[in-house]
């Protein structure tokens, strides 16, 4: 007891010694301390004010008298100019953020700039907006901030960014062995372009590798020699014409001409070794201009295209089956709803209160919206779904036209996600193509029976697909996927067939080999040939990394499988450039329009951030 009465009386004569210390106590008056708090009195305010404060810590006290008591500390003796609280502002220090903020350099502020306006497709006059301005002058930038680019002087540095994004290309399609390209062409505010996109497979990480080339303008027709002459130019450009795998376009008849006109071809190769030699003047020859004399890579069409045909090809085998009345009965009363939706706002908000969903209206030059459109539709409960028609006036469902689609829906959903699969870029490649039409056709033949629908869909896809089935660079491309392998083929005559191909494509020496040049073929390199192929194919591992176990064989995969099976990617080019040429700038020069499109397909100003 008397220990921790000493101990209490210490710490009492402690924290009043620290208050008495204190250059302001003699403005209060020491009452009493509890715990680890102490109670004072304030001598300059009236009455009896009494405040709390810490026992190691005046600050409460001396905020009270900043506060409260201002001039009386101003004219205190015992506070020196240095130390008075009430000689400085009271306020809580202002954080400064121009010294927290790292400053950028003159250049980093331009790639700023231009970043902005390129990846939020905004109008380059935007950097003379004086809000926008306002905003930019609160940046910090190193040294001597310059004077903000008008809308003529920013042109000119995207003109500068523009041709370092072309040397980068060039420079890392130097260092790649394979590519393959997409085109097509795209038509807007009545101003034709053809687009075109590069893929590549890195060699090293297998990570699939994407830039735009080309969205210049095509003027005139649009006939196969303007576009055979356009898509050599833009590979000669980037110094492609040797690299290009295979161009995959759409069905169009034009490009299919284009790419048969002037696709150099075996035959030709044979027939210009047989010719007779001939002398000829290599000055003359030189100097003669050798209008259209070019050629083009191998061609490939566009599968999601060509699956678009097949739902073509079902829509017209229901045209002309008993099913066709039911079928156009169906359909038109779902366009009616999509119509009604669509054009007004009332029928929409009683589609939103009732459904709690909006109703997918579909686009003619995608299918899969159309598929998708008729699956909300067939989510909806027939009761739900003819009360909402009798409120827009249109003929309510039948219960056989309502299993009728639901049926439409199941023997389609394959075909449609098919689509999604090839349709895909980043981890899509060539190879993909043969194994999704087999379990295509797998699943439709498995409804064959349940289902009277599905009866010609298979043919129709052998039909469509016939010049690929057994084409031999798709199924090279298929089995050097880690993933597939011959898991695909049923068949094993058709397994022996591709493992004896793979088997002689592996002997083929490379267009850039550097063997000794008397090098001859023995029986134990068809030996090691074939051991490889078989511990390929028996290997573990779906990933493309298992091919760095085989040198051989990851070259003949990278070869076959950098094209993409569709056209896609060009067209998700088209829709940036739909975003970038809007009604209210279609002024813009097509070259500029070109440049702005191209760089923010492929991020130039953001990789260079990251970077």
């Amino acid at each position: 007891m008397l220990i921790d009465q000493w101990r209490k009386m210490s710490d009492s004569a402690e924290a009043s010694g620290c208050f008495k210390k204190w250059k302001y106590s003699h403005h209060f008056s020491f009452l009493k301390q509890a715990d680890k708090n102490i109670t004072v009195l304030c001598k300059l305010c009236p009455g009896e004010k009494k405040l709390s404060a810490a026992v190691n810590s005046t600050s409460n006290l001396l905020k009270h008298l900043t506060r409260q008591h201002r001039r009386t500390l101003l004219s205190d003796p015992c506070s020196s100019s240095t130390d008075n609280p009430a000689a400085t502002p009271a306020k809580q220090a202002k954080l400064d953020f121009t010294l927290a903020v790292q400053k950028v350099s003159e250049g980093e502020f331009k790639k700023m700039i231009a970043g902005y306006i390129v990846e939020e497709m905004l109008p380059l006059r935007t950097v003379e907006s004086p809000s926008f301005r306002c905003i930019l002058n609160k940046i910090p930038v190193c040294g001597k901030k310059a004077a903000l680019p008008d809308r003529k002087t920013f042109s000119t540095y995207l003109d500068e960014c523009y041709a370092d994004m072309e040397m980068e290309l060039k420079g890392k399609f130097e260092s790649l062995q394979y590519i393959s390209t997409t085109a097509d062409i795209w038509t807007s505010h009545n101003k034709s372009f053809l687009g075109m996109t590069a893929h590549w497979i890195d060699p090293s990480t297998f990570v699939r590798g994407h830039a735009a080339l080309a969205c210049k303008r095509v003027r005139g027709r649009h006939t196969y020699d303007v576009i055979g002459n356009e898509i050599e130019q833009v590979h000669s450009a980037y110094g492609l014409n040797s690299k290009v795998t295979a161009t995959v376009t759409d069905n169009g008849s034009n490009f299919i001409k284009a790419f048969r006109m002037f696709q150099k071809s075996d035959s030709d190769e044979e027939s210009e070794e047989d010719e007779e030699v001939t002398f000829t003047d290599v000055e003359q020859t030189l100097s003669t201009e050798s209008e259209g004399q070019f050629s083009l890579p191998p061609h490939l069409r566009c599968a999601s295209h060509t699956l678009n045909l097949i739902f073509h090809d079902v829509e017209k085998w229901l045209q002309a089956n008993e099913s066709k009345f039911i079928y156009r009965s169906a359909t038109s009363k779902c366009s009616a709803m999509w119509t009604k939706a669509n054009r007004s706002s009332v029928a929409s908000e009683l589609v939103d209160n009732f459904f709690k969903k909006k109703l997918i209206v579909p686009i003619s030059t995608r299918w899969n919206s159309f598929h998708d459109a008729l699956s909300r539709i067939t989510d909806i409960p027939l009761t739900e779904l003819n009360t909402v028609c009798t409120q827009f006036g249109i003929k309510c469902f039948t219960d056989r036209e309502y299993l009728f689609l639901k049926e439409y829906c199941i023997v389609l959903k394959p075909l449609t996600v098919a689509l999604d699969i090839l349709q895909g870029e980043e981890n899509c490649y060539f190879g993909i193509l043969l194994p999704t039409l087999e379990i295509l056709m797998s699943r439709t033949l498995a409804l064959r029976d349940e289902l009277k629908l599905t009866a010609s869909l298979p043919d129709a896809i052998k039909v469509r697909f016939s010049s690929m089935m057994d084409n031999k660079e798709a199924l090279l491309a298929a089995v050097t996927l880690p993933k597939f392998k011959l898991r695909w083929i049923r068949e094993e005559e058709k397994k022996g067939m591709v493992r004896a191909m793979l088997t002689t494509e592996y002997h083929k020496k490379p267009a850039d080999s550097t063997d000794d040049f008397f090098s001859f073929e023995d029986d134990d390199c068809t030996y090691s040939a074939e051991t490889e192929v078989m511990e390929y194919l028996k290997s573990a591992g779906s990933e493309l990394g298992v091919l760095s176990q085989f040198p051989r064989i990851k070259a003949i995969s990278l070869r076959h499988n950098t094209a993409t099976p569709s056209s896609a990617p060009v067209e998700r080019l088209f829709s940036l450039g739909n975003l970038v040429l809007t009604p209210r700038r279609n002024r813009l020069s097509s070259e500029r329009f070109e440049r702005l499109t191209l760089m923010r397909y492929n991020h130039f100003f953001k990789n260079k951030a990251a970077k």
